[in-house]
């Protein structure tokens, strides 16, 4: 058996076996791209908010205290570019205790502070589709299952491009269609010509996103390369903890001095008690791919308006480059809107390539079983 013809057996078995699970993902992926504004447009009271120019932060803060007295902190808040209402997070709700990854997710106005909506992670559609495209609904099991489905996928892709894989001097000819009067024939062309122009972004989302569902393996793999990531998750300095001094406006101020010109994107507070003693605000630095979740850090003291730590994107090692690059690589946030459309696309591409494949398995099938059952009965007739 020469490689060619392994190589379509392979893909037709991968293909099989694999393929309804990575429509999937495929499917769940397509709309997680956009996954923000489709939620933002399933609840009226959040599309209906009006943008503010600036926002009180110390009001919002006081409000999520006001309203959730059994939650003393910390919270996470998140910084929109259009400042119409604000996202919040409270990790490890007690309610919630012993259920996985479950935060409790508010969202204020941005001017009043009022809390508009609140749910947990999980409880409405687009978190349940998180959860099923990354984890399949599973918890990390569900996310090691995923992992490694990833890297099978691959092959399914690979083998394809090495059974089209054209010879010597027929290259032309191999991204040529031809007229054809049979259903197979026509079921191939698309077949080939849909792999074809989505091969290299599908191999990209599922490499990124296999790396992403396995991050032990990927970070051991990468510190072969060029040794450990070099991000900070938390102070080399421990900062004195007692009642909070400083106001959120006013280490907000701070921070932005720490990394001028950069983009404030996530806020950490410390909780009532003043836990852990500092604020940890995340930016997006030059050069960050990533919008949403930018890499670069700033710790500010609670006590003293001055910055107990910096970390800086742009001074980070290789691996951590690699592995900062992964989540905005495969969301298709580091393209822009012109990716994320093709991250779309190349969803509802897979599950087509998907649809071609067994529809045209299924004729070849019957089209074989009718012309054996002819020759039987030809057979019969001749010897009858």
């Amino acid at each position: 058996m020469n490689w060619r013809k392994l190589s379509r057996r392979l893909h037709l078995w991968l293909g099989a076996s694999l393929g309804a699970l990575l429509v999937v993902f495929a499917l769940t992926g397509s709309a997680l791209v956009f996954y923000n504004e489709l939620d933002t447009g399933l609840h009226p009271r959040l599309s209906a908010t009006t943008p503010v120019s600036q926002i009180n932060w110390d009001k919002a803060l006081a409000s999520l205290h006001r309203s959730y007295p059994d939650k003393p902190g910390p919270w996470r808040l998140e910084v929109t570019p259009e400042q119409r209402f604000i996202p919040v997070r409270y990790y490890n709700p007690p309610e919630k205790q012993g259920q996985g990854f479950a935060p409790l997710m508010a969202w204020l106005d941005a001017g009043s502070g009022e809390v508009l909506r609140q749910s947990y992670w999980g409880n409405y559609l687009v978190t349940w589709l998180f959860n099923l495209h990354f984890q399949l609904l599973s918890g990390d099991t569900g996310q090691l299952i995923a992992g490694y489905f990833g890297l099978l996928s691959l092959l399914v892709l690979l083998s394809g491009l090495l059974a089209w894989w054209p010879r010597k001097g027929q290259w032309i000819r191999a991204f040529q269609t031809r007229r054809r009067a049979s259903r197979m024939g026509i079921l191939y062309d698309v077949h080939k010509l849909t792999g074809l122009v989505f091969i290299a972004p599908l191999m990209i989302l599922l490499s990124t996103g296999a790396m992403l569902a396995l991050p032990v393996q990927t970070k051991a793999l990468l510190h072969t390369v060029s040794g450990p990531d070099s991000t900070a998750p938390a102070p080399v300095v421990s900062a004195p903890v007692g009642p909070v001094q400083v106001p959120l406006s006013r280490a907000i101020e701070v921070a932005r001095q720490a990394l001028p010109g950069a983009r404030l994107a996530w806020i950490h507070t410390p909780a009532k008690d003043g836990q852990p003693g500092y604020y940890r605000f995340r930016f997006q630095v030059a050069g960050d791919p990533s919008r949403r979740f930018p890499h670069s850090q700033v710790f500010v003291s609670t006590r003293t308006p001055s910055v107990i730590q910096v970390s800086d994107y742009r001074q980070q090692n290789l691996t951590a480059t690699v592995l900062n690059w992964l989540h905005s690589l495969h969301a298709g946030s580091a393209l822009g809107v012109t990716g994320r459309v093709l991250w779309v696309l190349s969803g509802l591409a897979c599950a087509l390539l998907f649809v071609l494949g067994v529809y045209r398995w299924r004729l070849r099938r019957t089209g074989g079983q009718q012309r054996g059952s002819s020759i039987r009965k030809s057979r019969k007739a001749a010897g009858g």
